[in-house]
Formats: structure tokens, C-alpha cells, sequence
């Protein structure tokens, strides 16, 4: 057994060698800082990385998703964090807030807009790729997976032990859990059983006072406040524990695809009226993208008729030549798989193994490099003279990769109370749309002309979508509908983002927020504000 002494020469050589190279620097306070406040000095040692490091930069762009934000004028954090057990991440909370620097958490790195890794004052970046462990119970029915996990990783897991269980969550595998479930989560199976936070029963959190709480212990409001209203508001989620749920041995999916030629316009019409009465058994999107015509050096419009159905292909087919008989679908066009494979089919994986699930640095086809995404929500079915505005302007876009998907909303989210969770978009939606842009990093100068696409698109949409507030997913950050004020957040100023994500619940979520963390440590551009905030929020 180490010796007092042994322990605290430690701490101080760890506080000596970085004096020496932050010696000009106003943050050394916080890496002695840091030293001291852990009990085991060498283990943190091993997970800070500052600007000196050789290999600060590799961690920093480790996950970074999105490499729109990999230009050099982005701003950078003084030090990433790669903790290894909690007293880490409560060293990181407590000598944060005693020395003025803000935090960043990172699980996946998929945040639209960089925010679990980007931030327009100086702070620290908590990643959390080693909080990564998944612990599944077969017979309970049950798991717990850490925030550093990804989809991937959880999905792999489960399979592991059973291909008959599984969880409602997203198709790219390299999302983390984190991130992904803080902002409500809805992926292959929600129509059937809601999002992933409808689904998540406990879960550890530390506060802004660096205490470990759990679901009893947070209580109800910040047990509910942190399943769906966005990361980065009201701690660090640790871990969460998940219900599993039943999927049949055999799912059978699809994809049809049809042109402008092929009256794919009349098709994406009548799926909206279809589409949301569909059994809840079924999943249905349609992705409308830019393709090449059959005509050489003309481009078309394509739209693809994506479904995953919880059963066989006996069943599903005249299911739906009954509800959508004019899609044409024949058995030639589905296929039988586990549904485990269903998430290598929607992930686009089809040929890979299912071994890529563990693969944490794969770079997803489903986006570009580089990319910007909107959201909307749509009430009322979009008339064909409508989709022919939209589909022309794909078709006419001078950016090569642009993609709109609808997704069918219905089954048990017309069920569930829009305040059962933060994410208030339940009944009364027909779709979701996803409006992306993207392009290659090395193109990444020209940017603007790519956002600006997306925006215009989104602006010419606005007669056909929710109002009063135009509706939008916090999964997809958009930092165009509103952000917060530098330093102190109004609750004026976030209520204009604020609605749009959650609409009356977010004033629940100020709620909580106030009585959570009222000096508003746990700040960025769209974080929840508490009622009244001091900028006095350094520890004591």
C-alpha cells in the first residue's frame, strides 16, 4: 500500500511538470487543480491532454463527426479529459467552476454543431470514450450502458446474448448513447415502442456539486428532464439503465425506389395519407435525393421507399398492397434478416460484418464529411404542387449531396402524452422531416454555399409545416432557430429556440434547470437556463 507521503510527492511532481509547461499560461491553476483534488494523481495524469500534448490534436478530432468543424479558426479546448472512474469527473466539475472554464461533454461526437466539443469561451472538454461499458440481463429483460457508449456497441451487445431482444434506438452505429438518448432518441422501432427515452427506467448522474445521483435520489422532475431536454443543461449522465424489448426472430425490410419518371411525385402524395395509418409493426420513410438521369448528364430526383416490418414477407406484402397499393410492392423487393442485421441494412452495412457495430472510428455513409442538417414536422399532407417546389429544388441544387427524408410518425406515438418526456412531438404529426447538406472537408471553404442551400429549402417550407412554434428535433441541432445570449441566458432569449424543441415543456425544463443548477455552470449555445442566474457560478 502506497504511503501518504508516496501520494502526495506524486501530486506535487504532477502540479511541477505542468507549471513548467503552462508556465505562461492563466489555466495552470487548473491543472494543479486537478492533481490535487484527485486521490490518485498518476491515474489522472494519464488522461488530461493540453495543447502541449503530441497528441492533443488526435484526441480532439478522435470523434469529431462532423468535419465542418475541423477548420483551424474553430475554437479549441484548453484541455480534453478522457476520465477513468467519477472522482475524475467531479475533479473536472469542481476545478472547472473554481477557475472559470466552462465544459463540453462528448460521448460520440455527433452533435450537429460541434457543441459537445466547440465553445466561443475558454473550457475543458469531458470525453467520455472510457465510460463505455454495456451490461445486458437476458432474464430481466434489462440493461445498463455507460454515456461513452455508442448505438453500435449496444446493439452488439444485446445480439450477443439475444437476437429476440432489442432496443428503439437509431441506425448509425457510431452515435454515442449520451448525446443520442439526452435528446430523446428515435430510431427503427418508435412507432412500436416509442423513443429511447420512453424507455429508459433509471439512471447516475453528477451534479454541479459533484454528487452521484440515481434515479431516486435526482428525483422525478430531473429524472424526466434529462430523458429527451438536451445534453449539456443539468450534469453528466453517467450511465442509464434501459428496458429491452421483444422483436420477432424474423423482420423483413425493403427499399423501392422511384424517379421523377416514374411519378415518384404522385407516390411521396399518397405515402402521406398512408404512410401514419400504418400497423405499428411498420417503420416508413422516404429519402429524396439527387440522382443521375437516364438521360447522360442530366440529373434526376429519386425517391426510396425504405420500410422495416416486425414479421415475414407472407405478411407484409399484402399488408401492403391493402394500405399502399400503388408502391407496387412484390416479394422480389423484400428481405428476411434478424434484426440485428436490420441495422447493418439502414446503416447502409449490408456487407459488412457484425463486428463493424464495435467499430468506433467508422466513418458512416449515411452523411458527407462535412454537412448541415434541419428539422421540421408536418401536420397536414404537403399538396403535389408543394413536393413539385421542393423536388425542384433538389433537382436544380447545385451541391451534389443533398438528402430529404420524411419519416411516418403514428402507431404508439399518437399514444403517448406529449409531456411524458421533454420531447413534446407526439400526436397530431403526420412526418418528420431531415433536410441535410454536405459536402467534402476539403471543401469546407465553401461552406456558406451549402448552408445557404439548406435554408432556402427550409424557408420555402415553412407554409407546409408545424406553426406557432415551427416544430424541430434537438437530435438534429440547428443553431439557426435561435441560441442563447453570451453570459447570461434570458429566459426570453431561449424561449425562441427553447418552444420549437419542446414546446411548453420547456418551461418544466427551465424548472428544473433552476432548482439543478441555478448559477447555470452547465451552459453552451442552446443550453436550458434557470430562471435567475448569477455569473457567480465558480466553486467554492
Amino acid at each position: 500500500m502506497k504511503s501518504p507521503h508516496f501520494s502526495m510527492l506524486m501530486q506535487l511532481l504532477f502540479a511541477a511538470l505542468f507549471s513548467l509547461s503552462w508556465a505562461t499560461s492563466p489555466y495552470d491553476d487548473f491543472i494543479r487543480c486537478l492533481a490535487l483534488c484527485s486521490n490518485d494523481s498518476p491515474s489522472i495524469s494519464r488522461v488530461i491532454y493540453t495543447r502541449n500534448n503530441s497528441t492533443y490534436s488526435s484526441v480532439l478530432e478522435s470523434t469529431k463527426r462532423n468535419r465542418r468543424f475541423s477548420i483551424p479558426d474553430v475554437p479549441k479546448p484548453l484541455v480534453i479529459v478522457t476520465p477513468l472512474r467519477t472522482t475524475h469527473i467531479q475533479a473536472t466539475i469542481y476545478c472547472s467552476r473554481k477557475h472559470g472554464l466552462e465544459i463540453r461533454t462528448r460521448s460520440g461526437g455527433h452533435d450537429f454543431e460541434g457543441l459537445s466539443y466547440i465553445s466561443e469561451v475558454p473550457f475543458v472538454v469531458i470525453d467520455l470514450v472510457n465510460f463505455r461499458s454495456v451490461d445486458v440481463d437476458v432474464e430481466n429483460r434489462v440493461a445498463w450502458v455507460q454515456s461513452g457508449a455508442t448505438l453500435g456497441e449496444l446493439y452488439y451487445r444485446i445480439a450477443e446474448k439475444s437476437r429476440t431482444l432489442a432496443f428503439p434506438a437509431g441506425t448509425c452505429h457510431t452515435v454515442g448513447i449520451g448525446g443520442y438518448f439526452s435528446g430523446g432518441g428515435f430510431g427503427l422501432l418508435f412507432r412500436k415502442y416509442g423513443l429511447a427515452a420512453d424507455n429508459i427506467i433509471d439512471a447516475q448522474l453528477i451534479d454541479v456539486n459533484g454528487r452521484i445521483l440515481d434515479r431516486k435520489s435526482m428525483g422525478e422532475d430531473l429524472f424526466w428532464a434529462i430523458r429527451g431536454g438536451g445534453g449539456g443543461s443539468f450534469g453528466i449522465v453517467l450511465a442509464w439503465k434501459l428496458n429491452l424489448l421483444p422483436v420477432p426472430a424474423t423482420v423483413t425490410v425493403f427499399t423501392v425506389s422511384k424517379t421523377l419518371e416514374q411519378d415518384a411525385i404522385k407516390l411521396v402524395h399518397r405515402w402521406q395519407y398512408a404512410a401514419h395509418e400504418l400497423p405499428d409493426r411498420i417503420y416508413s420513410s422516404v429519402a429524396l435525393n439527387k440522382v443521375n438521369s437516364s438521360q447522360k448528364g442530366k440529373k434526376t430526383v429519386e425517391a426510396s421507399f425504405r420500410s422495416l416490418f416486425l414479421g415475414d414477407i407472407n405478411e407484409l406484402v399484402p399488408l401492403m398492397q391493402e394500405r399502399f397499393p400503388e408502391l407496387g410492392l412484390v416479394k422480389e423487393d423484400c428481405i428476411e434478416m434478424s434484426w440485428i442485421e436490420s441495422i447493418l441494412y439502414f446503416g447502409r452495412l449490408q456487407n459488412q460484418s457484425l463486428e463493424i457495430l464495435l467499430d468506433r472510428n467508422f466513418r458512416a455513409p449515411l452523411f458527407s464529411p462535412s454537412y448541415k442538417g434541419k428539422s421540421d414536422y408536418v401536420k397536414e399532407p404537403i399538396p403535389e404542387i408543394g413536393l413539385r417546389g421542393l423536388v425542384s429544388r433538389i433537382s436544380t441544387a447545385e451541391p451534389r449531396a443533398v438528402a430529404i427524408i420524411f419519416f411516418a410518425y403514428g402507431g404508439i406515438m399518437d399514444e403517448i402524452p406529449e409531456t411524458a418526456t421533454p420531447f413534446p412531438h407526439r400526436a397530431g404529426n403526420l412526418y418528420k422531416i431531415f433536410y441535410n447538406v454536405g459536402w467534402q472537408e476539403e471543401d469546407n471553404r465553401n461552406s456558406q454555399r451549402y448552408v445557404r442551400w439548406v435554408r432556402s429549402v427550409y424557408s420555402y417550407m415553412s407554409s407546409f409545416v408545424s406553426k406557432s412554434p415551427r416544430g424541430a428535433y434537438i437530435n438534429y441541432r440547428d443553431l439557426d432557430i435561435g441560441i442563447n445570449n453570451e453570459g447570461n441566458t434570458s429566459y426570453e432569449q431561449a424561449s425562441i429556440w427553447g418552444r420549437k424543441y419542446f414546446k411548453n415543456n420547456f418551461d418544466r425544463l427551465v424548472h428544473v434547470k433552476t432548482l439543478i443548477d441555478p448559477e447555470n455552470f452547465f451552459r453552451h449555445e442552446q443550453s436550458i437556463p434557470p430562471l435567475i442566474s448569477s455569473k457567480k457560478n465558480r466553486a467554492p
